[in-house]
């Protein structure tokens, strides 16, 4: 396991999950994901050439489109390689608890900016810390389109596929996990196709089932994290609702489902095994992170200077807050006067707000609600503003 990677795991942040969620680390198989580092959607990567084939990349998204929103059946006709993925998406697994997704959805909800805080300046900047899962953004030139558009399109995303009901067949958020498929399959085969520098030995296949479900660990494990840390109660059916939401958009994106976890202690186990196939920050990561912290400089959302500044300063307090220390200092975020001031602060009016939320089921509705209002305007917002 590389040294700075052992470190979090011993003094940072990786200590701290291993404590909040009981976690029994392994250190006896350390190429457990070597294996899943070479596996990746081939149901996925069939369907993608058919679709993409003979269309530029416009004409292909409006067929995904017209794909997503529409049931099919084994009769229709249609290339069998599509036929056969939409047939599999649209089969809804007898493991499936309904109760348990719609639980996932109302806390996401529920946490308000809280959710988007912890979204971008724990899961998305932490994450940044993984210099091979970050080689596949480098090649598909995430680097070029800038932090505003990553930032964009992953709130997009999953304000989308934790919206209730979201998941339901040809319903929003399905169809963004079927339109997310097919890019990630057809970013693996461009990938594959015209970049030979790819070091698939080292870095593994491009978007590989590994790195996939370390991402849906981001948007779970992390996630949770972050609102813990940020003072937000959260009842045993939320915490395990967030995973079985995710279980369940893992197995739409193609993850074989036995890959993915169940709660936050088989999240943080597996977590820690995949980090021993990684690396620790290298130039690409800390240029992808300097590009993410100044996001709020560069986005259109503000258009007065001070606006942007102060934006730009809240943030980096939670990413200073919220990352520890040495993964803050590898990534080379900026030091700030009074980094945790306005965390604290919001911790502590969170912690108030609870006792309110917890009072009454009307309560905590209504906050599901108003955390769903701002969220989704907040996503348009970016939108509108033309970071996508």
């Amino acid at each position: 396991m590389d040294q700075h990677i052992k470190t979090f795991w011993e003094k940072g942040n990786g200590n701290q999950l291993i404590i909040w969620s009981g976690a029994i680390i392994n250190t006896d198989n350390p190429d457990y994901y070597q294996t899943m580092k070479a596996e990746y959607d081939v149901l996925g990567d069939r369907a993608a050439k058919e679709i993409f084939a003979d269309k530029n990349f416009q004409q292909a998204y409006s067929y995904l489109q017209q794909l997503s929103q529409t049931a099919i059946t084994k009769d229709d006709v249609l290339p069998e390689s599509i036929k056969e993925l939409m047939l599999q998406m649209q089969e809804v697994p007898l493991w499936l608890d309904k109760s348990l997704i719609a639980a996932g959805s109302d806390l996401s909800m529920r946490s308000g900016t809280n959710a988007l805080i912890c979204l971008r300046d724990y899961s998305l900047m932490g994450g940044y810390d993984y210099a091979y899962l970050n080689k596949a953004l480098v090649y598909t030139g995430a680097l070029k389109k800038g932090a505003a558009k990553r930032i964009t399109d992953t709130l997009d995303f999953w304000t989308q596929v934790t919206r209730s009901n979201a998941l339901e067949i040809n319903h929003d958020g399905y169809q963004y996990a079927f339109r997310t498929r097919m890019i990630h399959s057809f970013s693996r085969i461009m990938i594959k196709e015209k970049h030979p520098a790819w070091d698939k030995e080292t870095w593994g296949e491009p978007i590989n089932f590994a790195d996939m479900v370390a991402t849906s660990i981001g948007f779970s494990l992390i996630f949770l994290h972050g609102l813990h840390q940020l003072g937000l109660t959260i009842s045993e059916k939320e915490e395990l609702g967030v995973f079985h939401l995710w279980k369940y958009i893992g197995y739409l994106l193609g993850i074989p489902v036995a890959y993915l976890p169940n709660n936050k202690k088989e999240a943080t186990e597996i977590f820690y095994r995949w980090t021993a196939s990684q690396a620790a920050a290298d130039e690409d990561s800390v240029m992808l992170a300097k590009a993410l912290e100044n996001e709020s400089l560069v986005s259109n959302i503000f258009q007065k200077a001070y606006q942007k500044n102060f934006l730009d300063y809240l943030h980096t307090s939670f990413v200073w807050f919220l990352v520890d220390k040495e993964t803050c200092e590898r990534l080379q975020i900026s030091k700030i006067r009074m980094p945790y001031f306005f965390p604290r602060f919001r911790k502590m009016r969170n912690v108030l707000y609870q006792k309110v939320v917890s009072g009454s089921d009307k309560n905590y509705q209504r906050s599901v609600y108003l955390g769903n209002l701002i969220q989704v305007k907040i996503s348009k917002e970016y939108l509108k503003a033309g970071n996508g």
